[in-house]
């Protein structure tokens, strides 16, 4: 099975299937699609997180495909430049990050795949060469998107005749179609490397950013141990920080003392306790998480049970808490997840942030630049706080 937000990734992920691949090719394959049908939320400019669950040792390994920035980006230059307040501003090309996605799909099709790129890609190269019909979801966010489009560097080429696509609109991408077959001839090499390094690089510091050739270069993923809770029997598996998965945990643990069930499911008092165990999970998680190769992120302590009964006991029945700082801005993006025949799962999310992100296109490239660097706080007393080589707080956060 195979679940994606598009029908055209979905059923390149079945095609997978159907020729013997695993669920990790059929990620791979339908990723590819979305970031070629589905560029108001996904594409090659982003980033990407992935569980992947292996049936014959039953075991659940994460892997991280989040960027970090720029080697010579630091508060004191923002500082410099006139760029104060609380983050980094979320479509100036200091927000763009190494993105993160090209590599972890690589990763993902290298250590628990079974099919070549060439194979794997191919749907998404035919769907950005032939084009494909925009979709009333997309077409609406695309619409969204036309001022930041247009105001972007490059960023006009999403706009065909001045405008976004209207849903059934035929959509081509050419220049996409062009790097999605240097990268399934050539792997992550040919996309973090070269001619692709060099577009990314030169639209960013033209656009006023710093990220260079020797970030892209740098860039790797890393495959982490998940964490994990109980909830009723169940184990829920989420990635580590960098990513705010833990705070799917926390709420778990904290409504796993409600009498849920003895609750209407649609009624306000269940909703109720649902909505403040996450606002309080989501305030814990925003107060420690962020990039754990810079800052030791006491994930596992958030857990404990003394912690969770002491949150548990500030929900009030009747009233909502005042203090919770609630979610970050969200700004929904794509998720998909398959499972094999053999019982081999994989869940994962890949996103540009923001809508577009940057909107920021390079030169011949076909896809934007995501704008995650505007996940850092400047504040320096913040665990968060922007530094080079550095992973923001993320948002993304694939379950299982």
């Amino acid at each position: 099975m195979v679940a994606t937000s598009q029908p055209l990734a979905t059923e390149a992920g079945l095609a997978i299937f159907r020729e013997g691949g695993n669920a990790a090719d059929a990620m791979v394959a339908a990723c590819a699609v979305l970031a070629v049908v589905e560029p108001t939320s996904t594409g090659l400019g982003g980033d990407g997180w992935a569980l992947h669950y292996e049936a014959a040792t039953r075991r659940v390994t994460s892997l991280n495909g989040t960027g970090r920035s720029p080697a010579a980006l630091t508060s004191a230059r923002l500082e410099a430049e006139g760029i104060v307040g609380r983050s980094v501003p979320p479509r100036h090309a200091h927000a763009v990050t190494v993105p993160g996605c090209v590599a972890a799909l690589c990763d993902l099709a290298a250590r628990h795949g079974s099919f070549p790129l060439r194979r794997l890609l191919a749907p998404a190269i035919r769907f950005a060469e032939e084009g494909f019909p925009v979709t009333p979801v997309t077409a609406a966010f695309w619409a969204r998107s036309e001022a930041l489009l247009g105001g972007a560097p490059g960023g006009g080429m999403f706009l065909p005749g001045g405008r976004a696509p209207r849903a059934g609109e035929r959509f081509r991408n050419p220049d996409l179609a062009r790097i999605l077959r240097r990268i399934a001839e050539g792997g992550a090499d040919a996309f973090y490397r070269g001619e692709v390094a060099c577009a990314v690089a030169c639209a960013v510091r033209e656009a006023g950013g710093c990220l260079d050739e020797a970030d892209l270069a740098g860039h790797v993923s890393t495959w982490d141990e998940p964490l994990s809770a109980p909830y009723r029997g169940v184990r829920v598996w989420e990635c580590p920080p960098n990513g705010q998965g833990i705070a799917a945990l926390l709420a778990l643990r904290i409504a796993e003392g409600f009498d849920l069930a003895s609750l209407d499911p649609l009624g306000s008092a269940r909703l109720h306790l649902l909505i403040e165990s996450m606002r309080l999970a989501f305030t814990e998680a925003r107060a420690v998480v962020a990039d754990p190769a810079h800052i030791p992120v006491p994930a596992a302590s958030l857990l404990e049970e003394a912690r969770v009964r002491a949150l548990r006991a500030r929900i009030d029945p009747a009233c909502a808490l005042p203090d919770p700082q609630g979610p970050p801005p969200g700004h929904g993006t794509v998720y998909l997840c398959a499972v094999d025949g053999a019982g081999n799962a994989v869940s994962i999310a890949c996103s540009n942030y923001q809508g577009f992100g940057t909107g920021i296109v390079p030169a011949g490239c076909g896809f934007t630049l995501q704008n995650r660097g505007a996940g850092f706080s400047l504040d320096p007393a913040s665990p968060n706080v922007l530094a080079p080589r550095k992973r923001s707080f993320h948002t993304v956060m694939p379950g299982m």
